[in-house]
């Protein structure tokens, strides 16, 4: 519901929908690069390519918006802001609120050891670790919920030591990916995978075989 979203946010960002709204939070898993992503720019590669996971994630929701002709479909992507600057969601409390992954905050440790230092939270997700992304929201503004019960997400990093372990890691030495197999995960990137999202966004039109046309 968009009000278990809301009830945890400042009035700022609020989504504005009455509470009891139906909304999705779309997550990728690893296989997403293999089954979506490369095909869709084989399909996709005479036509103008910007960013390629950001278009292959837009037309596979416009796909799924077609599937309910009958009903008003907004959707919202995570890497959409408003004019103020700010997201038009905040993915990762999204994705907690709706139990799909749990989002680790320096509020989950009772013993903070970074003092003044400037400390962002990450979500884990039970099956995958890090190894995920939140690409976008699809709300259903025409449905209203009201008997919705809110899931928990899973609390799989439970130990202190492992959330300090968790929290250090990503925010310090998120570029060699460690944070992403804080727990033991059932499936990884690719190294296809990790390569192309490790690559300069400029130089990754290369990797995927798109001409400078395309670009």
């Amino acid at each position: 519901k968009v009000g278990w979203y809301n009830a945890v946010l400042q009035p700022a960002f609020h989504l504005p929908y009455p509470d009891d709204t139906l909304a999705f939070v779309i997550l990728s898993t690893p296989s997403m690069f293999d089954k979506a992503l490369k095909p869709f720019v084989k399909k996709e590669r005479l036509k103008i390519i910007r960013d390629p996971v950001d278009q292959c994630i837009s037309y596979h929701l416009s796909r799924v918006k077609e599937k309910f002709p009958e009903q008003r479909v907004d959707v919202m992507f995570d890497y959409e802001i408003l004019p103020s600057r700010k997201p038009k969601f905040l993915a990762q409390t999204a994705a907690h609120v709706a139990g799909a992954a749990y989002y680790y905050q320096r509020k989950d440790v009772k013993h903070d050891p970074w003092g003044n230092k400037k400390i962002y939270g990450v979500c884990i997700h039970p099956k995958y670790g890090g190894w995920f992304a939140i690409r976008g929201l699809l709300l259903f503004p025409d449905i209203q919920v009201l008997l919705l019960e809110q899931p928990a997400p899973v609390d799989c990093v439970s130990t202190e030591e492992k959330r300090i372990e968790l929290l250090e890691q990503f925010n310090f030495h998120w570029q060699d990916g460690r944070y992403r197999d804080i727990i033991e995960v059932k499936e990884r990137y690719s190294e296809e995978q990790r390569v192309y999202f490790a690559t300069p966004p400029a130089e990754r039109f290369r990797l995927l075989g798109l001409t400078q046309e395309a670009q």
